[in-house]
């Protein structure tokens, strides 16, 4: 392991004696993982990040919650424990933490698949940190400092429990940018890297991911379920993936038999990606790319009357603000619209959403309201969520959505 004392300013966590309004402690009785600045009512002066909050009743001063303070974010305490049951904070709680969360996935592991999310934020008990498996390489990214001074322990205990070769850090962009310590986005901190383009397996389908320079970990996880069962309805079809990054719906389509398969992104170079994904699998179909706008691609496609027996599109988050809300739904009506103009006779639109403003319902009932005002009939096959390997346990976690809409003409 990385010698941290060189990266990490050596602090020892305070102990924090808190209590809240009404409101915010009845949040955190009923689970909830995040306390605003506004819900703290009481709290010691000196309070630094990464400090045990210990949250006490107002009434009966007893303890309702732990958590992890954060003087940089409005979300000022983060809970790793609600205190239905005591609890010492130390390495031995968070490494079973980590080994509860490994045996989450363990029937994930079972199905020819090496890479999963370990740790996902809040729903697994570690708000502000996520870590991910690509085959021997486990990739920790942080987006608070509240974990650094708990670092060097949560790291043994992640290697131990994933058994990673290397472990690689990488920093939310806020972190990159903070004097509070040494780290480099992509550091090595444990083990060695070969390549920075990591092989791995989903459901028996190859894939790479680029840990040091790729979106969040270098790929992304949540969609795995949805990406197995596309391929398995792609077979002797022809398939659009919209907003196709690295390929994840079209090499999965590929490698299940679809006859031609038609990537589409902005970046050229995650089409470079998706192409070198497809050819880790043998297929027989044709891959074919576009790489520009995807609401001008779609349109100058129904244009030339091309249509497709499959189309996937699963864009990025449209509502990243609340003032984001009303446009992101356009721009999702807009996509349903022309998703369902480029299928085919008796065609399969599947159409995801990773918007977390944008409940699942909402995002449901605006497919069904613009696919209803098109004159072809459709059924509604499925709806998803996560994958298993993406627990919920708080609502504003739930940010993924997938609807399978099967046209009857």
């Amino acid at each position: 392991m990385l010698d941290l004392n060189l990266l990490i300013p050596s602090t020892k966590p305070n102990h924090l004696a808190v209590k809240l309004t009404s409101k915010g402690e009845q949040a955190v009785v009923k689970g909830h993982p995040w306390v605003f600045s506004k819900s703290i009512i009481k709290i010691n002066d000196d309070a630094k990040t990464g400090d045990l909050a210990i949250i006490f009743s107002k009434n009966k001063n007893k303890v309702i919650g732990i958590g992890l303070y954060d003087s940089q974010s409005p979300i000022r305490i983060k809970i790793i424990h609600n205190a239905e049951t005591k609890a010492e904070i130390n390495a031995d709680f968070f490494h079973n933490k980590i080994d509860t969360a490994f045996n989450k996935r363990l029937e994930l592991l079972k199905t020819n698949t090496n890479s999963y999310r370990l740790l996902f934020g809040e729903n697994d008990g570690f708000p502000g940190l996520i870590a991910d498996v690509y085959n021997t390489v486990l990739v920790v990214k942080l987006y608070s400092e509240i974990w650094l001074p708990y670092f060097e322990s949560l790291l043994e205990s992640l290697q131990q429990v994933s058994r990673a070769d290397t472990i690689i850090m990488r920093l939310s962009r806020a972190l990159q940018n903070s004097k509070n310590h040494n780290f480099k986005d992509g550091t090595v901190v444990y083990g060695k890297l070969e390549n920075e383009v990591v092989e791995f397996i989903e459901h028996r389908v190859k894939f790479t991911a680029n840990v040091i320079k790729g979106h969040k970990t270098g790929y992304f996880l949540d969609h795995r379920h949805n990406r197995k069962r596309v391929g398995e309805l792609s077979k002797n079809k022809t398939v659009l993936d919209v907003f196709s990054y690295a390929g994840g719906f079209s090499v999965h389509a590929l490698a299940n038999g679809a006859t031609e398969v038609t990537s589409l992104d902005i970046s050229k170079q995650a089409l470079d990606m998706a192409r070198e994904n497809g050819k880790l699998n043998p297929y027989s179909g044709v891959h074919k790319t576009i790489s520009g706008d995807a609401f001008v691609e779609m349109k100058n496609l129904i244009k030339r009357g091309k249509r497709f027996d499959v189309v996937v599109i699963d864009p990025p988050s449209f509502a990243k603000q609340q003032s984001e809300i009303d446009l992101a739904k356009k721009k999702y009506a807009q996509l349903a619209e022309l998703g369902a103009k480029l299928v085919a006779k008796k065609g399969l639109l599947v159409l995801a959403s990773c918007s977390s403003r944008i409940l699942a319902q909402s995002f449901f009932d605006l497919n069904t309201r613009v696919l209803n005002s098109q004159p072809r009939l459709f059924n509604t096959l499925l709806k998803t969520n996560h994958d298993s390997d993406h627990p919920i346990s708080f609502i504003e976690g739930a940010y993924l959505k997938c609807g399978y809409y099967q046209f009857m003409e």
